[in-house]
């Protein structure tokens, strides 16, 4: 009997077809019961079809999504460079469909690059639309079936050896700087930390007592906000004492500016951003080779190679999570390969 009832319940339907149990419970009468185990006969013996809905979306749309999951989980610096990159895509191909363009359109997009600015340009670019096309066709999006970008290769490209400021163009720089830059390009030297990671610094994020600040990065898989310790050295110490007795209150941060916001039209105070000007002006100064702020950590590891503190140790301070990343940032010759390239002149004796 398939159709039964349980007191104080209702009427419910079960029967098994082709191995499966299906049942459904609690009708208010028999035939209710009767005619919704007679619509499911039908629906198992008889299935609908399933049509897949062809997917896509509009390049534009596409970016515009990619844009603001990076402001949510990415820092504000990597997600305004990708601001900077879309829209020179969008003057390409925002009018059309992702299953719409192809590989050859974005090899010429790359190639174009290439002549015209370089081939790094060009690979940065395309590791950059690989990641914008993985976001939209994998799942669970799947916006749209096709990335243009697979199979297409990394340009060859003449690597150099990063420069490095000596220690000497370093001190000249720092010193011809204002008093407020000196001690925000001493801090950055001494942590060896990011420029967003300094920008962001506030007074919380200090210990004074315990002679240590701890930095937050979001160059960690998944975007999270991770932190880090850092022991003040003297020289940090006595500028980072120094700046807490003469801080505004008012103000969280330890780097801090007024400046005129071209969007509310209005003086705006906030914690500093890319001062891109301060280490050109400064460098011509000092007259040195041009360096930025990013040197001042290759700057520092390289001491700290040179001075035989372990790579594990070098790398907690850099907050990498892959010692071959650490390895890029050291540029000092190290004992080993002396003593390796000394072991030639015994052969030649």
């Amino acid at each position: 009997m398939s159709v039964y009832s349980v007191k104080r319940k209702g009427w419910r339907y079960d029967f098994t077809l082709k191995g499966i149990r299906y049942t459904e419970t609690w009708f208010k009468t028999k035939k209710e019961a009767n005619k919704a185990e007679a619509e499911k006969r039908k629906e198992v013996l008889n299935p609908v079809p399933q049509v897949k809905t062809q997917t896509d979306m509009g390049f534009l749309e596409l970016v515009n999504r990619r844009l603001d999951h990076l402001k949510e989980y990415c820092s504000e610096q990597h997600y305004t460079d990708h601001i900077y990159y879309a829209r020179r895509w969008c003057s390409f191909w925002k009018e059309i469909k992702c299953d719409d363009i192809s590989v050859e359109m974005v090899q010429s997009f790359l190639l174009k690059r290439k002549r015209d600015v370089s081939a790094i340009t060009a690979n940065k670019e395309l590791r950059l639309l690989r990641s914008l096309f993985n976001f939209g066709v994998k799942a669970p999006r799947n916006l749209f079936s096709n990335n243009p970008t697979v199979g297409i290769e990394f340009f060859p490209v003449e690597k150099k050896e990063k420069y490095i400021p000596s220690k000497e163009d370093v001190i000249k720089v720092i010193a011809l700087a204002e008093p407020s830059v000196q001690d925000y390009l001493w801090t950055i030297t001494c942590t060896m930390g990011r420029m967003s990671e300094i920008n962001r610094l506030k007074w919380s994020d200090v210990n004074l007592n315990g002679k240590y600040l701890v930095l937050y990065t979001r160059k960690k898989k998944g975007g999270h906000l991770t932190p880090r310790r850092i022991p003040l050295n003297k020289k940090l110490f006595d500028i980072l004492s120094q700046r807490y007795k003469d801080r505004d209150k008012n103000k969280p941060w330890i780097f801090w500016h007024r400046y005129w916001s071209r969007k509310t039209g209005e003086w705006v105070e906030g914690p500093y951003k890319d001062r891109k000007k301060i280490m050109t002006t400064l460098c011509n100064k000092a007259d040195v080779r041009y360096f930025r702020y990013h040197a001042l950590r290759h700057f520092g590891a390289s001491i700290l190679d040179h001075d035989n503190v372990p790579i594990g140790t070098v790398q907690r301070i850099l907050g990498h999570e892959n010692r071959l990343t650490t390895e890029i940032y050291l540029h000092s010759i190290g004992e080993g390969e002396r003593v390796a390239v000394d072991c030639l002149d015994r052969s030649f004796e």
